[in-house]
Parts: structure tokens; C-alpha cells; sequence
């Protein structure tokens, strides 16, 4: 077949799809987001799509004064705006935020149409645009107000994310890589050029953010890894390392598999009282508006957790090939489901007083947003209350206003998140390319 006719018959293949696709925007989510939070979330029949059903709002970030909502008692305000998709923070002990601005490095071929309409219904969202590969720094000046002043800290890395400081070193992980930087208090400019700790699975890149947390000892860096499909439609051999979370020794970057069959684990926090790690899941696609909830866990050494051959513990997916049983029995239930497609990409346990007290010692959840549900899920930051190291009440929405409210349009969408020395919520926003201050009422 010459290279004509398969152009042609691709191009059909598209038209078909589009048709489907309008065909499927018409069903909806069905089982209202209250009835799966908590430990015990509603989970209907899986449906079954040859093209799934697509919704994303339109981009178009924020104008003018324009800000998101917060509930009563909070206030917020912008200290960062016209960055390259900021997608992580971290408070850096002088008070100095650094900004991590990545996004998909591009390299996943588009192998169907349906791959193909997915990308572009996604793109209209801002979620696609140019991240600027590189960290920021953010530095207040002594008694100015507004914006803070920016300063390009570190360039050239390769679809950042997770950033965690261990002493005077600085870890910065690339998709593909872990990078360490020897750490000077004050610099505007990262002065070391960096070393590779060690390398992190990086072909196909479906999932390529790799969450980052130090152990509390400074000697450990655990990296949370997504798989490099929904459901192993790329084949099993390029999900090695995948769907995990790995150990990694700080010093000499060896590292071994903690817990698997976590489809996308984009976040990583310790709970305090306790000290487990605890994680932020997406979870896999196309079976339906309500299916499958993204959850918070703790998570257990050499624990599985079902992805691909099971969800939410022990409820198989008749689509994988082949089937394990025998996987599915080891799978561990999540403790927390925070909704369907809700796409939780941040996670901060709030150890500070200087937020009100309803909302101390729990944990603030980003949830970056659905692109496959209507009503639309997601776009806010909320709160999961704790109790004796395990949540205790379901989640309330903190901040919110990301979209118009006829879900047409949007603002933009929350990410990673961090506290400064006075308690603030700080709120990567990688659609509007801002960064949000949350503080008490009045304060």
C-alpha cells in the first residue's frame, strides 16, 4: 500500500472516530461524586467504548483580576504569574519558593485515532501547553507587596517534576533521570551544574511525571512512576519499573520497587502521625464516567495494588489479557477514593497553624481535572480530615472557581502544592501559570 492510500485511510479512520465521539458525549456520570468518597465508594458496571466519552473545557486562563474561589475563612492571592506550566513547589529553608515548569516531553507515538482525538480534546484544555523545562525561583522582597520577584534557578532539564531539597542538596527528577545539585543558601542561580543520581524508566512516556519524596532521614527518595498505558495496550514489556513506586538510595541512586500496580502515583506525602507514605493515584480510563475512582492510600512495603489486572482491590478488568487471578488476589484495597477522574496530581499533609483549625492535620489534595466526564470532575483543591494517622470525614472543597460554570471555559487547574513558615497553602496552577497564596481570613 503506497503512502497515499494509507494516509487516506488513516484520515478516514479519524472522521469515523469523530463520529463515534460525538455519538459517546452524550452519556454522563450517573452516580453523583458524593457516593464515591471515603473507603467504600459506589462503583457501577463497567461500560464499554469504542471511543470514550470526552469532555475538557476551553483554556483560557485567568483575566485580569480573576482569581479562584476559597471557602469561608481563607483568602487568596497571586504571587507568581506568567510561568511555563508550574506543576511543583518546594519552600526552601530562607523562605524562597522554587517553581518546577514541565510538561510531556512529546515523545509518545500516536498510534490510533483514537490516541489521536484524545490529544486534541485534551490540547483545547491549556493542559498541553509548553512547559519551560527549568526551575524558578520566587523570592519576596523585603516590604513589597504583589507579585514576587522571579529568577530562572536551573535550565535545560527534560519534563521536570518531583524537586526535594536533603540538606545542602538539591534533587530534581526528570523524567528519565534523577539529578542532584549541590545547594548554596541565597543564589538567584543554581551555580552547580548538576550530576545524574540515577536513571528512571523514560521510554514511551504515556505517564512521564515521577513524584519525588525524601524519606524523613534524608537517605531514601521514593519516586512514584506511572504506567506507560490505560491498561497495557502498549504491550507488557514497556511497563518494567511501571506502575510503581521505587526506593532509591540518596547516595548512590540503586533502587528496588517499594509497592506496584499503582497505575499513576503522582503524589507522595508522609502522614504525620503515623510516619507511613501515603499516595495520590489516577487511576485507568474508559469504562465509564464513574469508573475507575482516583484514590489516597497509604502505602505498603512490596504491597500490590491491582493495576492492570484489578481496581479499587479485587474488581477485575475483563479487558486485560491475559487475565492473572492470581495477581488480583494479592490486589490491596485503597483506603480513600476521591472521586471518579478527578485526576489528583497533588499531595500536602498540613502540618502549620496558620490556616484555621478545621483544616490542621490533614491533608490537601489538587485535583487537576477530568477529561473524560460530564459533569466535569475535579479543578479544585480539597481536604481530607485525619484521625490516628488515617482520614476521618469526607473531603471538602477548599478552593475552587477553576472553570465557568457552564463548564466551557477554563481558568485554570490546580497541581502541586507546599507551606511556607507561616502556614500558607501554596498552589501550583499549571493552566493559568500562577501561583496561589492561601491564607486565614483577614490575615
Amino acid at each position: 500500500m503506497n503512502e497515499h492510500k494509507q494516509n487516506w485511510r488513516f484520515k478516514v479512520g479519524v472522521v469515523a472516530s469523530l463520529a463515534l465521539l460525538l455519538a459517546a458525549c452524550d452519556e454522563k456520570a450517573k452516580v453523583d461524586l458524593s457516593r464515591q468518597l471515603g473507603s467504600n465508594p459506589e462503583l457501577p458496571k463497567a461500560q464499554d467504548f469504542l471511543v470514550p466519552p470526552m469532555q475538557v473545557p476551553e483554556g483560557v486562563g485567568w483575566k485580569g483580576n480573576a482569581k479562584p474561589q476559597v471557602v469561608s475563612g481563607l483568602q487568596i492571592e497571586k504571587i507568581a504569574s506568567g510561568l511555563l506550566h508550574p506543576r511543583q513547589l518546594l519552600v526552601l529553608p530562607n523562605q524562597d519558593i522554587l517553581v518546577v515548569e514541565g510538561n510531556g516531553p512529546g515523545e509518545e507515538a500516536v498510534t490510533s485515532p483514537k490516541q489521536l482525538i484524545a490529544g486534541m480534546v485534551k490540547g483545547r484544555s491549556g493542559k498541553s501547553g509548553k512547559g519551560g523545562n527549568r526551575v524558578t525561583l520566587l523570592r519576596k522582597k523585603a516590604g513589597s507587596t504583589g507579585e514576587w520577584e522571579q529568577h530562572v534557578y536551573i535550565e535545560h532539564l527534560h519534563s521536570p517534576f518531583g524537586i526535594q531539597l536533603v540538606g545542602d542538596t538539591l534533587y530534581v527528577a526528570n523524567t528519565g533521570n534523577i539529578m542532584k545539585y549541590h545547594y548554596t543558601p541565597g543564589e538567584t542561580r543554581m551555580s552547580d551544574p548538576g550530576t545524574e543520581l540515577g536513571d528512571l524508566p523514560s521510554t514511551v512516556n504515556h505517564h512521564w511525571t515521577k513524584a519525588l519524596l525524601a524519606s524523613p532521614d534524608g537517605k531514601r527518595l521514593y519516586v512514584g512512576i506511572g504506567s506507560n498505558s490505560n491498561i497495557t495496550e502498549n504491550g507488557l514489556e514497556v511497563e518494567y519499573r511501571r506502575a510503581d513506586i521505587l526506593e532509591m538510595d540518596a547516595a548512590t541512586g540503586a533502587s528496588r520497587i517499594f509497592a506496584s500496580g499503582i497505575r499513576n502515583p503522582t503524589g507522595l506525602g508522609w502522614e504525620p502521625q503515623s510516619g507511613k507514605l501515603w499516595a495520590i493515584a489516577n487511576e485507568r480510563d474508559e469504562i465509564g464516567a464513574d469508573l475507575v475512582p482516583d484514590y489516597l492510600t497509604s502505602v505498603k512495603e512490596k504491597g500490590f495494588y491491582g493495576w492492570p489486572y484489578s481496581y479499587y482491590g479485587q474488581h477485575v478488568d475483563q479487558r486485560v489479557k491475559p487475565q492473572r487471578p492470581d495477581m488480583v488476589a494479592k490486589a490491596i484495597k485503597p483506603d480513600y477514593a476521591l472521586g471518579s477522574h478527578v485526576a489528583a496530581l497533588g499531595l500536602w499533609f498540613y502540618t502549620g497553624t496558620g490556616l484555621p483549625a478545621q483544616y490542621r492535620s490533614g491533608a490537601f489534595i489538587a485535583e487537576h481535572g477530568s477529561w473524560d466526564r460530564t459533569p466535569l470532575s475535579g479543578y479544585a483543591v480539597v481536604y481530607v480530615p485525619f484521625a490516628n494517622g488515617m482520614p476521618s470525614g469526607p473531603a471538602q472543597t477548599v478552593v475552587s472557581g477553576f472553570h465557568s460554570a457552564d463548564e466551557k471555559q477554563l481558568y485554570g487547574a490546580p497541581v502541586g502544592m507546599a507551606q511556607d513558615a507561616a502556614g500558607a497553602l501554596l498552589i501550583a496552577d499549571d493552566v493559568g501559570n500562577v501561583v496561589w497564596r492561601v491564607t486565614s481570613a483577614g490575615q
